[in-house]
C-alpha cells in the first residue's frame, strides 16, 4: 500500500470526498451476519460512516498519519489502528467482514488476501467497495485538465481495467454483488475541492497548482447549470469469500 499518497490531503479528502448509501450497510449487515468488521484502508473514515450505522464492532486500519488523526476525531469511540492492509495487527479469526472502500487498487492483492484469511473468522467475508464517476463530457473535461498539468489523465481509466481484472480473475471462491447509482450535484467549492481530493492531483504549493486549479475551475464555469454541476455516479460492492 502506497502510505504517503494522501499525505497533506486528508482535510480536503474528508470534507470533500462523496459518502456511501446507506442502504449498502444494512445489505452487507443482513448477507454477512458479522459481529465484528475492519475497514482496510479507511482514510479519515468515509466508508467507516456508513459502517457505523450498525451495531458490529468496528476496527479501523489506515497507515497514512495525516488520514489517521482525522479518522481519529471523526471516530473517537472506535479501534483504529496504524498499521497496513498486508499486515493489520488484528488478532486471526476475530472478525466476520473486512471492507475495502475505494482503497484495493493501493494494495498488494495477494499479500492482502492472505491478510483476510488470516484475519476471518470461518465463513468471513470480504467487501470491495467502490464508487466511480460514470463517464461524462464533464468527466473527460476534468481529465483533459490532469493531462495538461500532471502529465497523465485521470486515474480512473487504469483503475476500471484493475478492477474488471480483480473481478475476473477467481480472487474469491464465490462473490455477490450490489450496485446502485446516484447522482452529486456540487457547487464550484465542492467541485474543485473533490478533485483536489484525488491522489494524483496537486497540493497547494506543488509546482502548477494554481494553473491546475483555475483549469479544474473553467471546467466548472463550462458545465455548471444555476452554480451547480451534476455528477453520475455508481456504487458497487463486491463480496466475497475465499
Amino acid at each position: 500500500m502506497n502510505e504517503q499518497k494522501f499525505s497533506g490531503k486528508a482535510d480536503v479528502y474528508d470534507k470533500f470526498r462523496p459518502t456511501y448509501p446507506a442502504e449498502l450497510a444494512g445489505w452487507l449487515y443482513e448477507k454477512t451476519g458479522a459481529k465484528a468488521v475492519a475497514d482496510i484502508g479507511a482514510g479519515t473514515g468515509k466508508f467507516t460512516a456508513c459502517l457505523a450505522a450498525k451495531p458490529w464492532a468496528i476496527t479501523a486500519v489506515e497507515p497514512n498519519p495525516d488520514m489517521r488523526e482525522v479518522l481519529h476525531k471523526n471516530f473517537p469511540d472506535i479501534t483504529v489502528i496504524g498499521a497496513s492492509a498486508e499486515d493489520t495487527g488484528i488478532p486471526s479469526g476475530s472478525v466476520g467482514l473486512v471492507t475495502a472502500a475505494q482503497a484495493f487498487h493501493w494494495f498488494d492483492r495477494e499479500r492482502f488476501k492472505a491478510e483476510c484469511i488470516r484475519i476471518l473468522a470461518p465463513g468471513g467475508s470480504l467487501a470491495v467497495v467502490w464508487n466511480r464517476r460514470l463517464g461524462t463530457e464533464l468527466d473527460a473535461a476534468r481529465g483533459a485538465v490532469f493531462k495538461a498539468y500532471c502529465g497523465y489523465e485521470s486515474c480512473e481509466r487504469k483503475r476500471q481495467v484493475e478492477k474488471d481484472d480483480f473481478v475476473g480473475e477467481g480472487f474469491f471462491s464465490e462473490m455477490e454483488t450490489f450496485v446502485t447509482e446516484s447522482v452529486r450535484t456540487l457547487d464550484r467549492e465542492g467541485f474543485i475541492g473533490d478533485t483536489l481530493s484525488r491522489s494524483h492531483a496537486p497540493k497547494e504549493g506543488d509546482e502548477g497548482y494554481e494553473k491546475f486549479v483555475y483549469g479544474i475551475g473553467e471546467v466548472f464555469e463550462k458545465f455548471r447549470r444555476g452554480g451547480v454541476v451534476e455528477v453520475p455516479c455508481r456504487t458497487t460492492c463486491y463480496l466475497g469469500k475465499f
